[in-house]
């Protein structure tokens, strides 16, 4: 992997990884593959929100809990982007109560499929799952009142899209609530040629700074932080791929340990 990878071709990787996670349920940051659960609860979920879902929605895939920032109340829209087995989704439909909708957005087919045989376990008949990508939402504009996404966007080889997207698609006073990665400091280019960190979380990160300066950019207004922390065990540095990344660039092991500590997980939310 020497070349720069287009947009199309990033996101066929990612697909093709998140289906593979469709149909087994690990973590998407191969370090963390046994326990689901015990994720969830590492990165603030609760044990109610977790007996609230079917058994298989949480993938153990995210970095955060974009619904405790959202502030979503009875009878709104949420949107999920990048909805994956529809975790997040079937929490905000039990947040925006029979009155509201939820409305999941992912390109992988089995993902959605998934999301959906599990919106059909719980009775959630007021969520459905679209498929589509984040950088061209599948929706009309001003359609939604809030927008999630957990630990996704990181993923987009194109972010100022999505965020231009996510504003399109919010009605006026709307607002953004968002769980993902970001690095501190740039990340080495072999590392980021890695498919293996591409679907590990990281390869796809964005500069810290520049993430929150393209959210201002599409237009958003009272962006918060609302926190921000190291997110450890974020890709498997003894697979076959990373072992050829860290080799190409003249890395040890110990030098990408270090540099991993530069991957945080922000928290933060904004309005239209």
């Amino acid at each position: 992997m020497t070349t720069e990878k287009s947009p199309d071709a990033v996101r066929d990787m990612v697909r093709e990884g998140y289906a593979k996670i469709a149909s087994r349920a690990p973590s998407c940051c191969p370090a963390d593959t046994r326990n689901a659960d015990a994720i969830a609860r590492r990165i603030g979920y609760s044990e109610e929100e977790l007996r609230t879902v079917p058994e298989g929605a949480n993938l153990g895939v995210g970095c955060g809990t974009p619904l405790a920032l959202a502030d979503v109340r009875p009878g709104e829209t949420v949107l999920d982007l990048g909805s994956g087995a529809g975790f997040d989704a079937l929490l905000a439909a039990k947040a925006v109560g029979p009155a509201g909708r939820v409305i999941g957005v992912d390109m992988t087919p089995e993902m959605n499929a998934r999301a959906a045989a599990n919106a059909r376990v719980a009775g959630a008949t007021h969520v459905e799952f679209r498929e589509g990508t984040i950088e061209s939402l599948p929706l009309a504009d001003a359609s939604v009142d809030v927008v999630i996404s957990n630990c996704v966007i990181n993923l987009s080889p194109e972010k100022p899209r999505v965020f231009r997207e996510a504003h399109r698609v919010l009605r006026p006073g709307g607002r953004l609530a968002l769980s993902d990665l970001v690095l501190r400091a740039p990340f080495p280019p072999g590392l980021l040629r890695s498919a293996e960190a591409y679907v590990g979380c990281i390869a796809g990160a964005m500069l810290r700074d520049e993430y929150v300066a393209a959210i201002e950019a599409a237009g958003f207004r009272d962006i918060e932080v609302v926190s921000e922390s190291t997110f450890a065990g974020v890709v498997d540095l003894q697979s076959p791929e990373i072992l050829e990344a860290l080799a190409k660039d003249g890395l040890t092991q110990a030098d990408a340990e270090r540099l991993l500590e530069g991957v945080a997980s922000l928290k933060l939310r904004a309005r239209k």
